[in-house]
């Protein structure tokens, strides 16, 4: 079984060329505003339709191009948007499709952390959602050879988020994505300012303070916060910004940050 495209045509273009060029667009763009050549272990990045969040998310998406071939497996997790459950879920499809093609899934992986007693396969979780699958045409783009570790969080904890990364964590071959946006919609004056204030936390690496309107992936941030709290890591903002910024419409916007983490 194989994943299937949930929002090609919505948030993203279903065509494989225009996919392509828009991507490519959004990182020489970003690559050419970068001031590091150091390639992150972690990244947090957001998952709007890329014509909102695409630039953003370029910003640390660019920063692997370096270890491109290094890097040959991605543990992805972000929230559930359309189903409630409790724990983790993960897929037991083979791989994950996107226009610019197919990517393998680290079943090994997969089954490593499914004997975990709050992860389970619930394919429902992965079917429709969106976070990670925006990802993919940037992974794809940037890295080579890679297989993926998609996780979907449900209702969990920190706690369990940061046992699953630390069980998968691994060395430079191992690139962890977590897929979050940030405040959703306040005016853009009153988002700029919340979400300076959770990218103040984020840095600081206190995740118990980040509440539910801070990001709508708090609990996969949490728990990579958490880890990197624990291995004495640093979170750096690479990019801060949001829908009013990209798409014009400043009354409701949709907060976006890119963090990286280096060793």
């Amino acid at each position: 079984m194989n994943r299937q495209p949930a929002v090609a045509g919505t948030f993203y273009p279903a065509d494989p060329l225009q996919l392509q060029q828009l991507v490519n667009r959004m990182l020489e763009t970003a690559e050419t505003e970068s001031d590091s050549t150091s390639v992150p272990k972690a990244i947090i990045v957001p998952h709007a339709g890329l014509i909102y969040s695409g630039e953003i998310a370029a910003t640390a998406y660019a920063r692997l191009i370096p270890a491109h071939k290094t890097i040959s497996r991605v543990v992805m997790i972000g929230p559930s948007h359309r189903v409630a459950f409790y724990g983790l879920a993960v897929s037991s499809a083979a791989a994950f499709i996107t226009p610019l093609g197919k990517t393998p899934v680290d079943v090994e992986a997969v089954n490593k952390i499914a004997r975990l007693p709050f992860v389970e396969y619930i394919e429902q979780a992965h079917q429709d959602e969106h976070c990670l699958e925006v990802q993919l045409p940037f992974l794809q783009t940037v890295l080579d050879n890679f297989s993926i570790v998609p996780i979907v969080a449900g209702e969990t904890s920190p706690e369990q988020i940061s046992t699953i990364l630390e069980m998968l964590w691994g060395g430079s071959e191992t690139l962890i994505v977590i897929s979050s946006d940030l405040s959703h919609y306040h005016d853009y004056l009153t988002a700029k300012k919340k979400d300076l204030e959770t990218s103040k936390l984020i840095e600081a690496l206190q995740y118990e303070a980040l509440d539910y309107d801070s990001a709508c992936g708090r609990l996969p941030v949490s728990g990579l916060l958490e880890l990197a709290r624990k291995k004495s890591l640093r979170v750096k903002t690479i990019d801060l910004r949001n829908s009013g910024d990209t798409a014009g419409d400043t009354s409701r916007v949709v907060g976006y940050g890119a963090y990286i983490i280096e060793q």
